[in-house]
């Protein structure tokens, strides 16, 4: 049931979102610094000429966040009307930003705010009065032309069904960056990782749970991708409105209810059957991938050839060595916040960096590595639960992210923490990003991941066990 009640967070989130939608300024996006124990290198230059005469996006108060209660009977709706939120925003962009599409941005706006208002005023009725909205929902129907927010990682110069430009030579990145401030032929969005200052910084580990666990589950081998997310829009297809791959349980995609992921296999080797997913990264080599005029592929401007992970990392820890106790089956876990473009980055937990190059990591730009360096992107999940509920209306408020002293919010638990760290080998001198939801730009840090905990019980303990003890195990 997703009826866990935050007072304090509900009147925040929702004045952050109320802020979000009229913060029209010309200022570039700042990541912040959101990777736990890290201090991620952000852009610091504001709008150039070309990127100022860019469309830039369309920005609406993000609903979903901002929910604290949804009753288990509306669930199924309220799903679907958050999703009509998301398809409306995507064809506003879209018609804003295709020639010949019905462009004429009064036009398109206050269709975008007449759709929205009809679907909030459904949502509203659905959730009732303690949902967490405000009584009158007309407010969030308005959205912003935010053209402060451009394409950095000129992802969107390739055409959204499998057209192309062409990319950069083999080698040319590496041979332009020391006179171009550590960029390169492949945009502003990218930086050499060689150029960034070494910015982390390894917890103090004060207590005696220093153990880890692995779960190997491969490389997404089996090929198992969709456009899909059970966690935030369950039952709705193409939730995501962008690629997922996957590790662990074999039947995850939208409609996989608790009952079907358990009943099913995995690709892990200890038998976690676990679903572990996250965002596909593609190469924009000019290939064509196979989804090209597909949902969730071209037909939502996520092009390019689809890369297959070489590494990928799924390790369970306590990060300052606090001990921690079981999570429950069922959990579900999100990290990052899809939607951080316009959103801001408050929720922005993922890092981009190079093997090799760890000790720096870039939260929103994309790394050019050297020759023989993977691009390695790294996601850090909530590590304090509330104990009770397996999920939380806006997915958020049923976990929590330890403080610095590696201590959980009052009534929050530790739990394990999760980390992925996958990497990729990317060709060097071309163009890749992330998939994305269509008006957020392939901006790296919109990088986000998601985790539903189908672990047996001997399993859960066994885990605990080997953090606690301070032993390394799988």
């Amino acid at each position: 049931m997703r009826i866990h009640k935050r007072d304090t967070a509900k009147r925040k989130v929702l004045a952050l979102l109320l802020a979000g939608i009229v913060a029209v300024s010309g200022a570039s996006v700042l990541a912040a610094a959101a990777f736990a124990g890290q201090r991620p290198s952000r852009s610091q230059s504001t709008a150039s000429p070309q990127a100022a005469s860019q469309q830039g996006t369309v920005a609406c108060a993000d609903v979903g966040a901002a929910l604290a209660s949804v009753p288990e009977a509306a669930q199924p709706d309220v799903d679907q009307d958050l999703a009509d939120l998301d398809v409306q925003v995507a064809d506003a962009y879209r018609s804003l930003s295709e020639p010949g599409s019905g462009g004429g941005e009064q036009r398109v706006m206050g269709d975008l705010a007449q759709k929205r208002s009809a679907t909030l005023q459904k949502l509203a009725a659905s959730t009732g009065l303690d949902s967490g909205l405000p009584q009158d929902v007309s407010g969030l129907a308005n959205c912003a032309i935010r053209r402060d927010l451009v394409l950095d990682s000129s992802a969107q110069d390739y055409a959204p069904e499998g057209g192309s430009s062409a990319p950069a030579q083999n080698g040319a990145a590496e041979r332009n960056v020391a006179s171009n401030g550590g960029r390169s032929g492949l945009g502003r969005g990218f930086v050499d990782i060689r150029t960034v200052t070494p910015n982390t910084a390894k917890p103090a580990r004060t207590g005696p749970a220093t153990g880890t666990f692995t779960s190997q589950c491969g490389r997404n081998e089996n090929r198992h991708l969709n456009p899909d997310n059970v966690i935030v829009a369950p039952g709705v297809s193409n939730g995501a409105h962008h690629m997922h791959d996957y590790v662990g349980n074999l039947v995850t995609d939208a409609f996989s209810a608790n009952g079907k992921l358990a009943a099913a296999g995995t690709t892990c080797s200890n038998g976690d059957q676990s679903a572990y997913y996250w965002p596909v990264l593609r190469v924009l080599d000019g290939a064509a991938e196979k989804d090209a005029k597909a949902p969730g592929g071209g037909k939502d401007r996520n092009v390019g050839r689809i890369l297959q992970p070489a590494e990928v990392g799924i390790t369970y820890g306590s990060a300052a060595g606090n001990k921690v106790q079981p999570m429950t089956r069922f959990l579900r876990i999100i990290t990052g916040d899809a939607k951080a473009l316009t959103n801001g980055p408050a929720n922005a937990h993922a890092s981009w960096s190079c093997t090799g190059f760890e000790d720096r990591q870039l939260a929103d730009k994309y790394p050019i590595c050297p020759n023989g360096s993977r691009v390695v992107r790294t996601l850090k999940f909530p590590d304090c639960w509330d104990g009770r509920n397996i999920d939380s209306a806006n997915h958020r408020t049923h976990t929590a992210f330890s403080q610095a002293d590696g201590s959980c919010p009052k009534n929050f638990r530790a739990i394990p923490q999760l980390v992925e760290r996958i990497a990729y080998d990317v060709p060097t001198g071309v163009r890749f990003a992330v998939d994305t939801f269509l008006e957020q730009l392939h901006n790296p840090i919109t990088d986000h991941g998601d985790f539903v905990n189908v672990m047996n019980r001997n399993l859960l303990d066994q885990m605990v066990s080997c953090i606690n003890e301070g032993r390394r195990c799988g």
